[in-house]
């Protein structure tokens, strides 16, 4: 695949309570915000919300199986967090490449998450390692 800068991509998923549930298993993050009915009506948020690592990781899936693609290795990630993922929030991952690197396979991409609603959950920046990166010039 040749790259440019401007390329985009985006996944959809809808985050479910059980995909919540599952995160929190899988990395034993068991904050009551997540999981507890009770606890999270008490909170800021009024209910649960989902793992922001969760809603961060559709950027690495988006980033190893569409772009740039299989092989991509991430160096490094930056993320706010500007709002609350819920259970059912159907959430739009979004990438475009802003830089490549003329000396290395390196690529730098924004990286945005968005909801059904159209507010920004999640910005950042990826810097990813491409293996067999070609390069428009």
């Amino acid at each position: 695949m040749r790259l440019k800068i401007g390329d985009s991509a985006s996944f959809q998923k809808t985050i479910t309570a059980d995909d919540i549930e599952r995160f929190a298993e899988l990395t034993g993050d068991r904050n009551p915000v997540h999981l507890d009915d009770d606890f999270a009506r008490r909170t800021r948020f009024g209910r649960r919300i989902a793992h922001g690592m969760l809603g961060a990781s559709l950027i690495s899936a988006l980033l190893a199986n569409e772009l740039p693609g299989p092989g991509t290795i991430y160096l490094s990630q930056t993320l706010q967090f500007t709002a609350p993922i819920y259970p059912n929030d159907t959430i739009t991952a979004q990438v475009a490449i802003t830089n490549i690197r003329e000396d290395k396979p390196i690529v730098t991409l924004e990286t945005i998450c968005v909801n059904q609603r159209g507010e920004t959950v999640i910005r950042g920046e990826a810097v990813v390692l491409v293996e067999d990166l070609e390069r428009d010039r």
